[in-house]
């Protein structure tokens, strides 16, 4: 039973925040942000869009390449950490959108990282059970309904965004799309980059909201050093297992972001710029979504090759931190 990808999709907002919008908001430059992060815009929905609009708009957009009728699909999985709600989960609002049927839904939350996470585990369920065939994976965010816009070092990173791929199983396909993967996390280091309050730790209250404990809480510098090994230690991990050598690899596509994180891991993976993908200038960190945007990008663009070896690596809050090869 080979599995391989058969459609993508992303979607992002028509609202554009420019660097020199911010300007206007805080105490900040388009040269600040620009040299320490590589982010020059970043598009935000309307407050009245949910994710799971965001997710509906890449998904159709992933079934209409694969020429997959939604009622076809056997699961949906969602990658979030801005569900609409606690519940129902986010996959069974994309399923009524799409009008998919009864299909399984689920909600996977491993942050940025989450989208290998999904792949890792709608990977596991098409290949073990026969009885799944087609599997849409989807991350989606809506990072400005948790950001702080007053708060100068995290509203600068983020914005919205949603990426789908659409996977198929089928004794007719000769070979697998997944190769070798690695996912990771460590609770030990849970308070370094979190949402504070809202779950049942520290439920919702006036003395939360006024404290702003319902936005990103971040330690900038002690990220950026375990972002930086956590992803190059899994994808070095990934290559050896495979047997796979650096300049074997068609595109890196790291998760996106900060340009200086993209820079690092490339550099100690030794694999050139020109074949390491990076759109965080045009988008900013969209956690769970980035890499599939990259992803579908690169697609529509006739730059992905059949048999190319493509290497997904990403790094986010629990912490988590993964690399998957993928062959295209």
């Amino acid at each position: 039973m080979g599995i391989r990808v058969i459609g993508t999709g992303h979607y992002v907002p028509d609202r554009i925040l420019t660097n020199a919008d911010l300007e206007k908001m805080v105490d900040t430059s388009d040269e600040w942000i620009t040299t320490r992060t590589g982010i020059r815009e970043r598009h935000i929905a309307p407050k009245e869009t949910p994710t799971s609009e965001l997710a509906y708009q890449a998904a159709r957009r992933a079934l209409e390449m694969a020429h997959v009728d939604p009622k076809e699909l056997d699961f949906i999985s969602v990658a979030t950490v801005t569900p609409d709600k606690f519940f129902p989960n986010t996959a069974a609002l994309v399923q009524r959108k799409l009008g998919a049927g009864t299909c399984a839904c689920y909600d996977l939350e491993a942050a940025c990282s989450g989208l290998l996470y999904s792949i890792e585990v709608a990977n596991g369920l098409l290949h073990t059970y026969p009885k799944y065939k087609k599997a849409l994976v989807i991350g989606s965010e809506k990072l400005s309904s948790i950001t702080d816009w007053s708060d100068r070092s995290t509203c600068v990173l983020f914005g919205d965004g949603a990426a789908a791929l659409v996977l198929e199983s089928s004794p007719d396909i000769t070979d697998n799309f997944y190769v070798e993967g690695k996912i990771c996390a460590d609770g030990n280091y849970a308070d370094i980059l979190n949402l504070p309050a809202g779950g049942s730790a520290m439920p919702s209250s006036h003395e939360t909201v006024d404290g702003k404990l319902h936005f990103i809480k971040m330690g900038g510098q002690e990220t950026f050093k375990l972002a930086v090994t956590g992803m190059t230690s899994a994808s070095k991990e990934v290559l050896a297992a495979s047997g796979t050598a650096p300049d074997a690899v068609a595109w890196v596509i790291p998760h996106q972001a900060n340009h200086r994180i993209i820079s690092a891991v490339a550099s100690r993976l030794s694999i050139p710029g020109d074949r390491v993908y990076s759109n965080i200038d045009r988008y900013g960190n969209t956690s769970s979504a980035s890499i599939g945007i990259c992803l579908d990008e690169l697609n529509r663009d006739g730059k992905l090759k059949r048999g190319d070896l493509i290497l997904l690596t990403a790094f986010g809050g629990g912490l988590t931190w993964g690399a998957q090869l993928l062959r295209w």
